[in-house]
């Protein structure tokens, strides 16, 4: 409750939600992560009340996203793109795409709705399921001995499927750390805030003062000279 998903959305802010398992724990992370997708749906849904051409592109970005499959992510696949909810899911093998009954409702959406299909080296599971969007031209066999930096690919061009092709792409370039340290101080100098502003401010939207008295953001909270609590040296907040 503390922000609006919606306003993340439509004033094109930045979302990070740090979910790593060893942090939060993995039945933390699932629920999180299940009531997050949840509420970026709603907010993209929600756009209906806007015209088509004030609906920005918002890309959702989700890493291992089996971890927070439900039926709401078929939804999204299905009709969220008419609301600019744009979504770039990554995960390890098609199995991972089933629910614990065994049901591929995700999988099914995932494949269904993908026009573009750019296959590189993948398992026999994955290659049973997949010789059928390439047949006839392409097989299982095809599929699982892909040579290195090639991949086979299926173009949808105009609403219609073209014939499956072989491509070459280029192998990773080095990357440049001393270009990569530059536009991140960049960044810093021009997006970043001091460290104390954003605490006292996050103190004062989330009402904290009206908790812990004169307690102020970084001091250590504990019982004051009277034994009202308040700033002292017990405890930490």
């Amino acid at each position: 409750s503390g922000f609006s998903f919606r306003e993340v959305m439509d004033q094109k802010k930045i979302l990070l939600v740090n979910l790593s398992k060893g942090l939060v724990g993995e039945i933390n992370a699932n629920l999180l992560g299940m009531i997050i997708v949840s509420k970026l749906q709603m907010a993209a849904l929600e756009r209906a009340s806007l015209p088509e051409d004030q609906r920005h592109d918002f890309y959702l970005y989700m890493d291992e996203f089996q971890n927070f499959i439900t039926e709401s992510i078929a939804t999204i696949l299905s009709e969220a793109r008419k609301y600019r909810l744009n979504l770039i899911m990554a995960h390890q093998y098609m199995k991972q795409l089933e629910d614990n009954k065994g049901k591929t409702t995700v999988r099914d959406a995932v494949l269904g709705n993908a026009g573009t299909l750019v296959c590189f080296r993948i398992g026999p599971e994955d290659a049973d399921v997949l010789q059928k969007e390439y047949a006839p031209v392409f097989g299982a066999y095809d599929l699982l001995n892909v040579e290195q930096y090639t991949a086979y690919t299926k173009l949808l061009i105009d609403n219609t499927a073209a014939k499956p092709f072989n491509m070459m792409t280029y192998p990773a370039r080095p990357g440049n750390k001393e270009l990569a340290a530059a536009i991140k101080e960049l960044s810093r100098l021009k997006y970043g805030r001091p460290k104390e502003l954003v605490e006292a401010e996050i103190a004062k939207r989330s009402k904290l003062f009206e908790v812990f008295g004169d307690q102020k953001p970084g001091e250590e909270f504990g019982p004051g000279p009277e034994g009202k609590l308040g700033s002292g040296n017990g405890g930490m907040v």
